[in-house]
């Protein structure tokens, strides 16, 4: 393992901002500012129920998961053609590659739109071409990860599978998402089954609002290979240990959790306790338009906020690649990138 070398706290946020990185927690439709949300309604001839962008965004003020949730799907109402879903996934790629991201492995929610009556290759053929195109143009290298709505039926989590299923090529693996309480991953148990016979990548949100019993099922019964959040798990300690002893990725995200009021003070966030626990987190900005920041904002404000260190910044960003669905080759290019950079700032100012 690369040994970090020594750097000052005054130097360390602009080196989480140089450094390179994976994004393994971004919804798509959390990156719809509230300028081309206003954009898309005008373009697609839609009135929204507010008077400026400014009012809009300052409707931001969420109490816990659903009240965001409320918000965001009224903002993902917008969206109706393939040009839309490329335009937002073209803008989020755009950003993160600003911030450095090398990768992304970005989340959908299909069931959102498809119920609206967008078409299910709508959706997928504009985001995977945003995706293709940003690798040609920007460098990055971006995969999509379609999510079954936990507050939804499994019977309507099949009926979308069903429908992607001749696009699945364009995607890389399922994801679950949305309202957590009251939903446990067991719920889908039947559904993720078939997708792992598919050959699809398995992933779910446990263990945000939820206890840590949901990541408990969602590794025994979903069989995922990630958990999304799961910061619920250092109430545990042997599914601290297990977490630790497979290498179970956790994506975490610390501007969201504060902004729903997980850890309403940044500064009593537990990501330095999971990654001294020899946990695989990584850092991931979730829905970035309505929680106040892009994974570097994350970065520097989490870090900044309990202290953590240029050693704990090297351990996320190889997390991150090491967790990624890419290939092995990519991940070494990915991973001798991080050490040179970490290398540069002991020897010059960025």
């Amino acid at each position: 393992m690369f040994k970090v070398p020594p750097i000052s706290a005054d130097r360390l946020p602009a080196l989480l901002r140089a450094m390179p990185k994976a994004e393994l927690h971004i919804h798509i439709e959390g990156s719809l500012e509230p300028e081309l949300i206003f954009a898309l309604a005008e373009r697609n001839g839609l009135t929204l129920p507010y008077a400026s962008v400014e009012e809009l965004r300052s409707a931001y003020a969420f109490t816990n998961l659903q009240s965001f949730l409320d918000i965001y799907y009224a903002g993902a109402s917008v969206l109706l053609h393939e040009q839309d879903f490329y335009d937002m996934a073209r803008a989020y790629l755009g950003r993160a590659a600003r911030d450095n991201v090398l990768h992304a492995e970005i989340f959908f929610d299909p069931q959102t739109h498809t119920e609206r009556g967008v078409a299910m290759e709508t959706v997928i053929n504009g985001l995977h071409r945003a995706c293709r195109d940003a690798r040609t143009e920007l460098g990055i290298s971006a995969t999509l990860i379609l999510c079954f709505l936990r507050h939804l039926s499994e019977e309507s989590a099949f009926e979308t599978l069903e429908q992607a299923q001749p696009l699945l090529d364009k995607i890389v693996g399922v994801g679950l998402d949305s309202s957590e309480v009251g939903h446990p991953p067991e719920k889908f148990a039947r559904v993720f089954a078939r997708c792992r016979e598919l050959g699809l990548r398995l992933v779910a949100h446990a263990g945000e609002e939820g206890p840590p019993a949901y990541i408990w099922s969602a590794l025994d019964v979903l069989k995922v290979e990630r958990i999304d959040h799961g910061v619920q798990a250092v109430h545990d300690a042997a599914l601290m240990q297990r977490l630790a002893q497979d290498r179970v990725a956790l994506t975490v995200c610390p501007l969201s959790n504060q902004k729903l009021r997980v850890f309403p003070d940044l500064a009593d966030h537990n990501l330095g306790k999971l990654l001294d626990a020899g946990l695989a987190a990584t850092v991931n900005s979730d829905d970035p338009a309505y929680f106040g920041g892009y994974i570097n904002d994350n970065f520097t404000q989490v870090f900044a906020a309990t202290h953590l260190t240029a050693r704990h910044a090297y351990q996320l960003a190889f997390n991150s690649f090491e967790a990624s669905f890419a290939g092995n080759a990519d991940k070494r290019v990915w991973e001798h990138k991080l050490k040179e950079t970490f290398e540069r700032c002991v020897e010059h100012d960025y």
